[in-house]
């Protein structure tokens, strides 16, 4: 089992409708007075494991960042290279929301296959959609196949966004497995301001959108290289073993095996036992029993459902595609002349999301998770008031919509950016691990779709200064969520965290 060195006991968590996860003071061991046994690794031997699937990432967020550059050149009628260059906005927005609709396929498909194929194979699979994808939609000759490439793509996102923090989750040395998912987050950033800027290099290129959207075909092919020289994910294996659905002695030979290929000869003799160990946790906590789909509605499944889709859920609705929106015009408002240029402006946000995920990659192992999301969202409700104020009462006053822009941008990125997707990968039981975490993705993406849909229509109602105001009131509502309904996993094993928090 993976077990922190620097901890032989286990304490209690506070429970749902306590103020605080928080680990306690008074200590237990998990199971049966067992106190686990300390897990040795070497960061070397880690950084492959998390590299290959965080590619996944990386090739998300450059979709999002070069596709803002994509759109402009080929709506350009001497730059396209195309005679189909003059489109509508609904024909635009097929372009640059169609890897969106295939990421929510992509989810879909998440639940039916994802136990069945493993988050290996999952991933493979994700880079196989991304590599023709990005084919297709760079050398599609007209708009209905671009379209089709930009789904297929986006089904890669999906199911890519789904593997990846299961993997990394479950193959992670539990001491740094928040760092390594976070650092996942900050991939999808290094993704868009790799994005940005490859765009704004190409834009100026006739068909320089064909040029943006095929190069993200090397990365996606090194990907599922390095993915089919992964090992799977030892607890997979054993959750299959324990299930019946395979050899009992060869699934923990070959689980062994990947354990010590993941960890490195640091590891030494104790794979077996680490092994044996989780195996125990395994039947502790129930995982033997058959997987019904009612259940994912019932018991530990309903309650990490609530938490996971719920922190997903305000990962979205609290503004930040509405706050970037508006970017632009307040750097311009307060005298940046960057701000004239739409690029310019996003790759200096991305910059900025880059060094605040890099600080919530280096201190949630040791902060812990709600610390993280309860600041950084507190943060978010301060930025998103000065945001409405500036709309509604401080128009002279430009200053305070830069600070709100800036703190918003800051704080969501060590707070729900990476913090959303770490809690979704670990709050799990293993044995729905597969489709809990696939309906919570799904709800990212639905989410994300929705509030894109009506962020325009909510502009004309409302107003952007009561729109703002109305983000900052979810944030209230977010901050009770965090309060009274997420746990503190920090420094946790993931059979702990079924065992202890759920």
């Amino acid at each position: 089992m993976e077990s922190d060195p620097e901890r032989h006991t286990l304490s209690s968590l506070g429970k749902v409708g306590k103020s605080s996860g928080e680990i306690g003071d008074d200590q237990e061991p998990l199971i049966n007075g067992s106190h686990g046994i300390p897990e040795n690794y070497s960061v070397a031997a880690a950084v492959l494991p998390f590299l290959f699937p965080a590619l996944g990432g990386l090739l998300y967020g450059y979709d999002i960042g070069g596709t803002s550059c994509a759109t402009i050149s080929i709506e350009s009628a001497t730059l396209s290279g195309v005679s189909w260059y003059d489109l509508s906005s609904v024909q635009i927005g097929l372009i640059t929301s169609g890897s969106l609709y295939g990421a929510l396929i992509g989810s879909v498909v998440a639940f039916n296959i994802a136990d069945f194929l493993g988050r290996r194979r999952e991933l493979i699979l994700a880079s196989v959609l991304y590599f023709v994808g990005a084919l297709v939609t760079a050398l599609a000759p007209d708009l209905a196949v671009m379209v089709v490439g930009r789904f297929v793509f986006g089904v890669g996102i999906g199911l890519s966004m789904h593997a990846a923090p299961m993997y990394i989750a479950e193959t992670a040395p539990s001491q740094i497995r928040g760092q390594l998912i976070s650092l996942k987050e900050f991939f999808i950033v290094l993704g868009m301001v790799a994005g940005y800027g490859i765009g704004s290099l190409l834009v100026d290129t006739v068909g320089g959108w064909r040029y943006i959207y095929g190069a993200s075909t090397p990365l996606a092919v090194v990907m599922g290289i390095g993915m089919w020289w992964l090992p799977s994910s030892p607890r997979w294996l054993l959750l299959r073993a324990i299930q019946g659905k395979g050899n009992m002695q060869e699934l923990k030979d070959n689980a062994i095996y990947c354990l010590r290929r993941l960890r490195g000869p640091v590891i030494g003799d104790s794979a077996p036992e680490q092994v044996n160990e989780v195996l125990t946790e395994l039947a502790y906590v129930g995982e033997e029993k058959p997987v019904l789909f009612s259940e994912i509605f019932r018991g530990k499944c309903s309650k990490a459902l609530i938490i996971g889709a719920g922190v997903v859920l305000l990962q979205q609705i609290t503004g930040q595609p509405s706050v970037l929106y508006y970017a632009a015009s307040i750097l311009q408002s307060a005298g940046f002349s960057a701000a004239s240029d739409a690029t310019r402006v996003s790759i200096l946000l991305g910059l900025l999301k880059l060094i605040m995920t890099g600080v919530a990659v280096l201190v949630v192992d040791r902060v812990g998770r709600r610390p993280l999301l309860l600041g950084g969202v507190s943060g978010m409700f301060v930025s998103l008031f000065l945001l409405g104020s500036y709309y509604l009462f401080l128009d002279d006053v430009p200053a305070a919509a830069v600070v709100g822009l800036l703190l918003y941008v800051g704080c969501y990125q060590v707070s729900f950016g990476p913090i959303g997707w770490l809690l979704i990968s670990e709050i799990f039981p293993l044995r729905l691990r597969g489709r809990g975490l696939s309906i919570a993705v799904l709800v990212n993406f639905g989410a994300n779709a929705l509030v894109t849909f009506a962020f325009s229509p909510l502009v004309d109602l409302l107003g952007s200064g009561i729109l703002f105001y109305g983000f900052g009131v979810i944030t209230v509502a977010a901050l009770v969520f965090i309060f009274f309904i997420v746990p503190e996993t920090k420094g946790l094993t993931l059979e702990e965290i079924e065992a202890k928090c759920l």
